[in-house]
C-alpha cells in the first residue's frame, strides 16, 4: 500500500523544507552543482557510511497512524490503583485543547530571550506559586524531571552546602526513610555511590541524627503505605544538629495536610503529575523543587522570576541564570540544564483552573472513598498497616491469600500494587467511580455499606470522618492569588490561555535558528496518537503482560536507534540529555569497575564541550581534564596526546561533541578515540549534533563507545518551553551489560547498573514522537533531514559571509549543520545581546548567544525551514549589520538607536508622544516581508536582568504588577 502513496504526500516531504526548485537555486548560491557534491565537501571521507541503514520503508502518515492503532490495541489499559507516585488524573479538555495539543505552546523554546516569552513565563511563575503554596516553602524552581532526580538533586545540594569548608572528613551519611518511593530510592543510590555518599535506609524513628556523618534526612509525606506521620519532633531534633531535612511530598495531599514547609523542612520535593498531567506509562510529568531563601543560588535548575523593562513596566524572566549549576562547569554539583516546561504548564494551570477549592475538594473525594474502603475491609476482618492515611491503604495479607486476590483482580481489569515485602497496597485518585468501589470490594469478597452517602458542598462525601490527625490538618491558606481565582469557567481559561499564547513567539511564527538546539517541526501526526488512552492512561509499574504495544514499540525503537547510531544496544530510560550524558559515563565506569579498575577516573574533556559534560563526569565521580581546542576549533590533537599519556593509568573516558561544539567536521575525530582507547579509556560521544550524523556516519563509526542522543532534537520531540526532553543512550557489545536497570520493571543489560530515572523507560509516551519521526521518514528520509540540514547552514553561510565573519569551518570551508557568526568586530556599536533583541523586531527569535565563544551568535536552520523562511532570516540580519554600519558611520546616534532600544513595543510606538531620532517605521517595519504578516510584536521591552536579580521574586506578586 505504501507504493500507492503518491509522492507528493510522502512525510518526507512534509518535513523537509526546501522544494526541488528552491534547493536548486540554494545549491546554486552555495557554488556547487549538487547536494551529494556538498556533503562530499562537508562529512570527512573516512568516517562517511555509504550502506542504507537498516530501517524500514517510510510509511505515509494516513497509513503509520493505522499501523499505530494497531500496535496501541495490543496496550490492555486497566483501571489503576497502583499509586507509588503516579496516578489517574482527569486532564480538563481545555487544557488538553488549549495546551497540550497546541503547537503555540509546545513548539516554543527555553524563555531565554524573555521579550518573546512573557506567556509562558508567567505560567511557569504559575507553577513556582502554586509548589510554593502547597508546600509552604518560600522559593520553588521551574520543574525537574521526576521525584526521584529532585531527590537526588536536593540530596547533593545540601551535602555540596554542608561540607563546601569541611577541612576534615566530610559529613556524607545520607538517612532515607523506609518509607520512600522505591524509584526514589534506586535514583539516590545511582547518584550517591560516585561521591562517596552513603545511604542509609530505616524506619525514620530509627534515625540516629549524628551530627558529625549525617549531613541529611528524607522522608516521604505521606509514606509508601500511605501512612500520615508527625515529624515534627524529628525535624527540630534535625535543625539543631545542622542535618536538614528534605521531604518528599505528595501535592495533592498537602491541600489537607500541613505542609512540610511550616514543620521544619528544608526543601521539598515531589512530582505534579496528579494535576492533570496523564500517567503515559512514566513521563513526561513535572516535577517540582522547593526551598528555603539561604538556597536559592544553589538550587538546581531554573527559576522564574519578576523584573521590569527599560520603561520600569513589569516583566518576568529566568532569574539568577549566573548561578544555573552547569554553567558552573567541573564545579557544578548538578548537570540540570533542561526542565519539564509543558508539563510544569499543564499542571499550573490545572491549579488555576480549579482553585484552592476545587483541588481540596477532588482531595477531600480521594480521601473519603479510601475511608470508605479502609472501614469496608476492617469490618470484612483485613488488617491494614497504618490508620491514619490519605488516599493509600495497605493490606497486610498471607502469600496465599494475596496471590488469590491479585488473580481476581487482574482477571477484573483492576491493578493494585504488590509489595515485596507483601501484602497489598491500593492507591485512589480523582478518577474514582462508585463502581471501582463496589468492584474493589467485590475482590476482597467484602460486603459494602454506602448507603445514603451523598458529596458535599466542599467535595467530600457525607457522613465520612477524616482519618489525618488534627494536628497535621492545614489550616494555611493557599493559592490565594487571583491567577488561581479568575479562571473558573472554560470561557476565561480559554481567554487566559490564549492571551499568554499570544506573547510568545514559537514555530508558529517563524524559524527559530537556536545552535546546537535543533528547533525542527514537531508534526502533528507525531504528537497526536501522545493523548491516546492506550498510551497515556497506562501506569508504568503495570505488568508488562498489559503494555505488549508498549514493549513492541520499545524494541523497535531502540532497533532503529542502535542503527542510527552504529551500536548494539540502548537504553532508553534517562529522560534528559544531561540524564543521557550521566548514564554514559556511569555504565563507562561500571565497565571499568567490573574489570577491576575501578580506578579509571579520569574524563578528557574539550574546552568547546557543553557544560553539562564536565558537571556530569563530576557528578559520575570523575576528575575532570580539559583538552584545549586550536584556532580552528578543532580538539588539538597535541594537548589531547600529551594529556592521555600523562593520565594512562587512569583514564576512564573522553567526551566529544560531533560534530564538535564549533559547527566542524573535524577530520581527526576517528585518531582521536584511537588514542584514547589505546591508554585504556572509552569514548563517550555527545549527542546534541547527531542531526548532521544521520544515515551519513555515527558515533560507531568515528570509535565512539557510548552515545546519548537528544530526541527533542534531532528526532522531532518538541522543546515545549523548555521541556520534555529525553536522552536514551545507545553503546557498543563491551557496555551493554550495564545499561541502566529499574527496581520494579526488568530494564537494562545483565549486570544492569542502578536506575537514573523514576521510570523504567523515561517519559515513555514522547517516545511515539521520535518512533513516528523514524518510521515515516525511513532511512532514506533519514538520511535527508542530515543532508537538508547541512544545505540550509550552508545556504545561510554563502549568504551572509560577505556580511559577517563566520568562524570555524571544515577543510573545504563548509559548515555542518550550524554555523558561528563573529560579532566582535561590532562590539562598539553593537553586542550580540543587541543583535538578539532587534532580530525580535523583524520577527524572529533570536541564534544561540556568547556561545561556545563569547561575542558570537550560534545559527541553526534545520531541515525544516523553506528557502523563503531563511532568506527572510538572511535579509534581517543584513539589514541588522546595515543598522550596525549607520551607527559606526555617525548617520544614527550612538545611544538612541534602533539597536540600542530593540525591541519595540506596540504600546511604545502607538504612544503620543515619540522621543527618539528614528521613525516608527524604522523601528517596526525596516523591511517589507514585515508588513504581510511575519510581524511579531513583543509584550514587553528589553528585560532588565540586573533589576530583577537585585529584587529577587519568584511567586506571583499583587495583580495591579501586571497591568
Amino acid at each position: 500500500m505504501q507504493a500507492l502513496t503518491p509522492r507528493h504526500d510522502q512525510f518526507r516531504n512534509r518535513h523537509i523544507g526546501p522544494s526541488p526548485e528552491e534547493t536548486d537555486a540554494m545549491l546554486q548560491t552555495i557554488g556547487v552543482d549538487s547536494l551529494e557534491t556538498l556533503i562530499d565537501q562537508t562529512v570527512p571521507e573516512n568516517i562517511r557510511v555509504r550502506e542504507p541503514l537498516n530501517i524500514t520503508s517510510p510509511i505515509s502518515e494516513y497509513y503509520y497512524l493505522q499501523h499505530l492503532k494497531g500496535i496501541a490495541d495490543r496496550n490492555k489499559v486497566f483501571r489503576s490503583f497502583i499509586g507509588m507516585g503516579y496516578h489517574g488524573t482527569i486532564t480538563p479538555s481545555v487544557l488538553l485543547r488549549n495546551v497540550f495539543s497546541n503547537p503555540g505552546w509546545y513548539t516554543q523554546y527555553t524563555p531565554y530571550q524573555a521579550e518573546i516569552a512573557q506567556g509562558r513565563l508567567e505560567s511557569l511563575l504559575n507553577f513556582q506559586t502554586m509548589v510554593s503554596d502547597l508546600t509552604g516553602m518560600p522559593v520553588a524552581n521551574a520543574s525537574l524531571l521526576d521525584e526521584g532526580t529532585a531527590a537526588a538533586e536536593a540530596m547533593t545540594m545540601f551535602y555540596g552546602h554542608r561540607n563546601k569548608r569541611a577541612k576534615e572528613q566530610p559529613a556524607n551519611v545520607f538517612l532515607v526513610s523506609d518509607q520512600v518511593l522505591p524509584q526514589t530510592l534506586a535514583v539516590l543510590q545511582t547518584r550517591a555511590e560516585p561521591l562517596d555518599i552513603e545511604v542509609r535506609v530505616s524506619p525514620a524513628a530509627d534515625f540516629e541524627l549524628d551530627a558529625d556523618k549525617v549531613f541529611g534526612i528524607l522522608l516521604q509525606y505521606p509514606g509508601a503505605n500511605g501512612q500520615i506521620a508527625d515529624y515534627r519532633e524529628l525535624a527540630e531534633s534535625a535543625r539543631k544538629k545542622n542535618i536538614t531535612v528534605t521531604v518528599a511530598a505528595d501535592l495533592l495531599a498537602l491541600t489537607l495536610l500541613t505542609p512540610p514547609g511550616e514543620w521544619g523542612a528544608d526543601a521539598v520535593v515531589g512530582n505534579t503529575q496528579r494535576f492533570g498531567v496523564p500517567m503515559g506509562f512514566g513521563g513526561p510529568h513535572a516535577a517540582y523543587f522547593a526551598t528555603l531563601d539561604t538556597y536559592k543560588r544553589q538550587i538546581p535548575g531554573r527559576i522564574i522570576g519578576v523584573s521590569q523593562d527599560r520603561h520600569g513596566n513589569f516583566a518576568l524572566r529566568m532569574a539568577l541564570q549566573t548561578r544555573e549549576q552547569h554553567i558552573r562547569r567541573e564545579k557544578a554539583t548538578s548537570n540540570i540544564c533542561t526542565a519539564q516546561a509543558l508539563l510544569a504548564n499543564m499542571a499550573a494551570m490545572y491549579a488555576c483552573y480549579h482553585g484552592a477549592e476545587g483541588l481540596t475538594a477532588i482531595a477531600k473525594r480521594t480521601h473519603h472513598f479510601a475511608v470508605i474502603l479502609a472501614d469496608t475491609l476492617k469490618k470484612a476482618g483485613y488488617t491494614l498497616a497504618t490508620d491514619a492515611f490519605f488516599d493509600t491503604l495497605q493490606i497486610d495479607l498471607a502469600p496465599e491469600k494475596r496471590a488469590e486476590i491479585r488473580q481476581r483482580a487482574e482477571r477484573n481489569g483492576y491493578n493494585f500494587f504488590y509489595p515485596e515485602q507483601g501484602g497489598i497496597r491500593i492507591s485512589f485518585d480523582e478518577t474514582v467511580a462508585t463502581t471501582d468501589l463496589q468492584a474493589i470490594c467485590r475482590i476482597f469478597e467484602a460486603s459494602l455499606d454506602y448507603r445514603g452517602a451523598e458529596l458535599t458542598d466542599d467535595g467530600g462525601i457525607s457522613g465520612i470522618e477524616t482519618r489525618i490527625a488534627p494536628a497535621l490538618r492545614r489550616k494555611s491558606p493557599f493559592l490565594t492569588h487571583p491567577n488561581f481565582r479568575n479562571y473558573r469557567t472554560e470561557t476565561e481559561m480559554m481567554r487566559y490561555l490564549k492571551r499568554l499564547e499570544n506573547k510568545d513567539l514559537s514555530l508558529m511564527h517563524s524559524m527559530i535558528p537556536l545552535g546546537s538546539c535543533t528547533m525542527k517541526l514537531n508534526a502533528a501526526t507525531e504528537l497526536i496518537p501522545v493523548s491516546w488512552p492506550q498510551f497515556a492512561d497506562i501506569h508504568p509499574f503495570a505488568p508488562i503482560e498489559q503494555a505488549q504495544g508498549y514493549s513492541e514499540l520499545f524494541r523497535e525503537l531502540e532497533h532503529d536507534l542502535a542503527e542510527i547510531t552504529g551500536f548494539t544496544a540502548c537504553s532508553l530510560q534517562p529522560n534528559s540529555g544531561a540524564s543521557g550524558e550521566y548514564a554514559g559515563l556511569m555504565i563507562i565506569r561500571a565497565y571499568h569497575q567490573h574489570r577491576n579498575e575501578g580506578h579509571r577516573n579520569v574524563a578528557l574533556i574539550p574546552e568547546s564541550a557543553h557544560g553539562t559534560n564536565p558537571a556530569s563526569a563530576v557528578m559520575a565521580g570523575m576528575q575532570v581534564v580539559v583538552v584545549k581546542s586550536d584556532e580552528a576549533g578543532n580538539v588539538d590533537m597535541d594537548d589531547l596526546r600529551e594529556k592521555a599519556e600523562k593520565h594512562a593509568e587512569n583514564l576512564a573516558a573522553l567526551m566529544i561533541t560531533y560534530p564538535s561544539t564549533y559547527g566542524v567536521f573535524e577530520t581527526g575525530v576517528v585518531a582521536m578515540c584511537k588514542l584514547v582507547h589505546e591508554h585504556g579509556g572509552m569514548v563517550y560521544m555527545d549527542g546534541a549534533n547527531m542531526n548532521a550524523q544521520v544515515g551519513l556516519t555515527s558515533p560507531g563509526r568515528i570509535g565512539a563507545d557510548v552515545c546519548h542522543l537528544n530526541l527533542h532534537k534531532t528526532f522531532a520531540i518538541p522543546h515545549g518551553g523548555g521541556g520534555p526532553g529525553m536522552g536514551p543512550i545507545c553503546c557498543n557489545e563491551a557496555l551493554a551489560p550495564f545499561l541502566p536497570g529499574h527496581p520494579l520493571q526488568k530494564t537494562g543489560g545483565q549486570k544492569a547498573s542502578s536506575a537514573v530515572a523514576s521510570a523504567p523507560w523515561g517519559s515513555a509516551s514522547i517516545l511515539l514522537i521520535s518512533y513516528a519521526y523514524i518510521k515515516m521518514l525511513g532511512a532514506s528520509g533519514l538520511q535527508a533531514a542530515s543532508e537538508f540540514a547541512i544545505l540550509n547552514a550552508n545556504y545561510i553561510k554563502a549568504r551572509i559571509e560577505d556580511t559577517y565573519d563566520v568562524l570555524f569551518t571544515g577543510e573545504n570551508g563548509r559548515a555542518a549543520h550550524e554555523l558561528i557568526l563573529d560579532l566582535r568586530p561590532f562590539k562598539s556599536v553593537m553586542s550580540a545581546g543587541d543583535l538578539a533583541k532587534r532580530l525580535i523586531d523583524y520577527g524572529f527569535h533570536a541564534p544561540t548567544l556568547s556561545w561556545p565563544v563569547a561575542g558570537t551568535v550560534m545559527i541553526e536552520p534545520t531541515e525544516s525551514e523553506s528557502k523563503e523562511e531563511l532568506d527572510r532570516f538572511c535579509d534581517a540580519l543584513i539589514a541588522i549589520r546595515e543598522e550596525a554600519d549607520e551607527v559606526a558611520r555617525g548617520d544614527a546616534d550612538a545611544q538612541d538607536n534602533v539597536l540600542a532600544n530593540a525591541p519595540h513595543t506596540i504600546a511604545e510606538l502607538t504612544a503620543d508622544e515619540w522621543v527618539h531620532a528614528y521613525s516608527r517605521g524604522k523601528a517596526a517595519y525596516p523591511l517589507p516581508y514585515l508588513q504581510q504578516g511575519f510581524k511579531f510584536w513583543p509584550s514587553v521591552a528589553r528585560v532588565d536582568d540586573g533589576y530583577g536579580d537585585r529584587n529577587f521574586v519568584c511567586t506571583c506578586p499583587p495583580i495591579e504588577e501586571y497591568v
